[in-house]
């Protein structure tokens, strides 16, 4: 999409690098558009990202709903992260929901109770749902101490949310490795500070107590039906 239109570059300025030859390269914000075909599903994927935009909402969202319009998209799925009062050192519950009463009751999701102000993913969303597309959005709760992006640990749980959502498998790469490294710098950081390590504790054991009575099967069956569908993309 044209950067020029949508983004204030002394908010979100353009970035100077060298190539390999040490010439130099501007990189200007934008957001970017990608079409993933899988010739193995009954759907392909169109994926969008980048930064949000700093003015003209409106005509970005109309500009990329009426990308989708064109493409026939019949799910818009949005992820976002936000900050809470959760553990960096226990597993990241991804929120699910739906933009209204019959999204929610029809996907199986929960439906949006939030009021307040919205980022541009909650634009998109109204929007998609004004356009007749169904709309979901999947938020990660990420700890307010290490808010630093990026979080691998919160972008990993969420792809395990959307292969949940649409029932695929997403090739991970090295982001495995990536969360585990991020959870051990953390773990680092807290050591250094007993404020923030007695923090830390209070929270692991309110959540503890909290997610005790569904550490039951699901999670399990989850994890297995997420392994069984990597082998079969393998």
């Amino acid at each position: 999409m044209d950067s020029e239109d949508f983004y204030d570059y002394q908010v979100n300025r353009p970035m100077v690098s060298l190539d390999d030859s040490a010439n130099r390269q501007l990189t200007w914000p934008t957001t970017k558009i990608f079409g993933v075909p899988t010739p193995h599903l009954p759907f392909d994927l169109v994926v969008v990202a980048g930064i949000e935009p700093s003015m003209r909402w409106k005509s970005f969202a109309s500009e990329l709903l009426d990308l989708a319009d064109d493409l026939d998209v019949s799910l818009f799925v949005t992820l976002g992260g936000l900050l809470a009062d959760t553990p960096h050192s226990r597993p990241i519950n991804i929120s699910t929901t739906g933009a209204n009463q019959e999204i929610s009751r029809r996907l199986n999701v929960e439906v949006s109770r939030y009021e307040g102000p919205t980022g541009i993913l909650g634009v998109l969303q109204d929007s998609a749902m004004k356009r007749g597309i169904d709309a979901i959005s999947l938020w990660a709760p990420i700890p307010h101490y290490a808010s630093a992006s990026p979080s691998p640990k919160a972008t990993l749980a969420l792809i395990n949310s959307l292969e949940d959502s649409l029932e695929i498998a997403i090739p991970l790469g090295n982001l495995q490795e990536e969360s585990t490294n991020w959870q051990a710098s953390v773990d680092e950081l807290t050591k250094e500070d007993s404020d923030i390590a007695d923090y830390v504790r209070a929270l692991e054991e309110s959540k503890d107590e909290a997610e005790l009575p569904e550490a039951t099967g699901d999670s399990i069956a989850r994890e297995f039906e997420r392994y069984l569908r990597r082998q079969s993309e393998e």
